[in-house]
């Protein structure tokens, strides 16, 4: 048996090799083209299926990547045979063709194509028979350079990294302050969760921090992107991955930018961004341009806030829970805890259409959800919705300010839905009777009220003219 091995070895050119394994379905270029389409935001399944593998895989890659692309995605170059390449050589073989003729037709040397027919050939019938999968996978198996993590290879600078990054919390007296009980469940904490205590310095802080403590030792030196790798991609040893929950964000998977950057609203549009919204409301001169939003409380409970940009005149939205709230939700159904689309709109239509038409003239919201029937709440109240953009709190600067002189009277935390239509209308009448600095300490009720005046006796010089 070993003689014919060893003949059927020196027939194939090469010495006998230990069978690796069945050669993979899916092949290096798949791969990069998958981590491409994630770098552009696309899903996990939606960027399995347009490379060309199956949908269940791309999760389990992003999984296994720790949401970090394993492999590089430069494209190779020239240099190396690509596999539409070694296609070509397989059928060209399977003809008969000569290595000089397979040559010239590719435009390769035929040193290059010797060599690859020997080297990545099937060689387990003795033979040396040329299949363009299994020699793919041969080049992608022989093109591997694994180098060892920094943190594998050093015991004292992993050692510091993962005090740094997990160390216990103490209290001054020394002892250790455990903090509440959790489990790593492989995916980030849930909302109002406790969080794991540690001391959670950010792989920034750790990276920059070594210099100060180790001056003279130039083995104690990380990248902090060494130690997000470290952490997220599965296989690359040196931090477990659960330590991932000790950092701020508590993501047990890397998220890429920009998928990030694609989660804005469907029905925030370009034309409803708020760099389209006129000047007078930028300047203030003009009345009738209002800023709003929610402020949140216990079990969803929430109050609309409205508030004019020029009086700083505020009026407040009653959203009490629909009724089924605390039930079961049917699926696909409208949200009951009173702040919906729906709900919102309804409330924001019945409160400002009280007003005169001139001061109404347009809404500055933040991109929530509660705001997705925008279209027609400026159909029902003539109002121009604009949306402030994401994370840019300042853009309602007015807003923000009476939302946290509101919560003097509607601290977080606590159940907003105890308070009637007419508690609601109290606390806006105690605000807009407060005198305001930027007033010149007249109060937005009397400000509100001059304005009222004005529009009054424009409609009068108007009808008698």
């Amino acid at each position: 048996m070993a003689q014919g091995r060893a003949r059927a070895a020196l027939k194939a050119g090469r010495p006998p090799l230990r069978s690796p394994g069945r050669p993979p379905v899916n092949r290096r270029a798949e791969r990069q083209q998958f981590w491409q389409l994630i770098a552009k935001g696309l899903s996990s399944e939606e960027a399995a299926v347009a490379a060309g593998v199956s949908m269940p895989l791309g999760p389990r890659w992003f999984r296994e990547g720790g949401g970090m692309p394993p492999i590089t995605l430069e494209e190779p170059s020239g240099r190396y045979l690509s596999f539409a390449e070694r296609e070509e050589i397989a059928l060209l073989r399977a003809r008969e063709w000569g290595v000089r003729e397979i040559a010239r037709r590719l435009g390769r040397a035929p040193s290059t194509i010797s060599r690859e027919l020997r080297r990545n050939a099937a060689t387990r019938g003795g033979r040396l028979d040329y299949r363009a999968s299994v020699a793919q996978w041969h080049a992608d198996r022989q093109a591997r350079r694994p180098k060892p993590c920094k943190l594998v290879e050093h015991d004292q600078l992993r050692q510091y990294v993962q005090e740094r990054l997990a160390g216990a919390v103490t209290a001054s007296d020394g002892r250790a302050a455990p903090g509440p009980a959790t489990r790593w469940k492989g995916r980030r904490h849930g909302p109002r969760q406790d969080r794991r205590w540690a001391t959670a310095w950010s792989p920034e802080q750790i990276a920059r921090r070594l210099p100060i403590d180790f001056p003279e030792d130039e083995t104690m030196r990380i990248s902090h992107e060494a130690i997000y790798q470290s952490l997220y991609v599965q296989g690359r040893g040196g931090l477990k991955r659960e330590l991932t929950a000790c950092l701020r964000t508590g993501r047990a998977l890397r998220v890429p930018r920009a998928r990030t950057q694609g989660r804005g609203k469907n029905f925030v549009t370009e034309e409803v961004l708020i760099s389209r919204r006129p000047a007078e409301a930028n300047d203030r001169a003009v009345p009738g341009h209002w800023e709003g939003d929610l402020i949140i409380g216990l079990n969803r409970s929430a109050i609309g806030t409205l508030v004019e940009r020029t009086t700083r005149y505020a009026m407040l939205l009653h959203l009490p829970p629909m009724e089924g709230h605390g039930e079961p939700r049917v699926k696909n159904g409208p949200a009951l805890a009173g702040h919906g689309a729906q709900a919102v709109r309804d409330a924001i239509a019945d409160t400002i259409t009280d007003l005169p038409e001139h001061l109404r003239r347009s809404l500055t919201w933040d991109q929530g959800a509660e705001m997705a029937q925008h279209a027609q709440l400026r159909i029902d109240t003539g109002l121009q919705i604009y949306f402030a953009d994401p994370h840019s709190p300042w853009q309602r600067g007015t807003n923000e300010n009476t939302n946290g002189l509101l919560r003097q009277y509607f601290p977080k935390g606590t159940d907003l839905s105890r308070h009637t239509r007419g508690d609601l209308d109290a606390v806006a009448a105690a605000l807009n009777s407060r005198p305001r600095k930027t007033l010149g300490w007249r109060t937005p009720a009397e400000v509100f009220n001059e304005q009222l005046l004005l529009i009054q006796q424009d409609g009068v010089v108007a009808t008698t003219g």
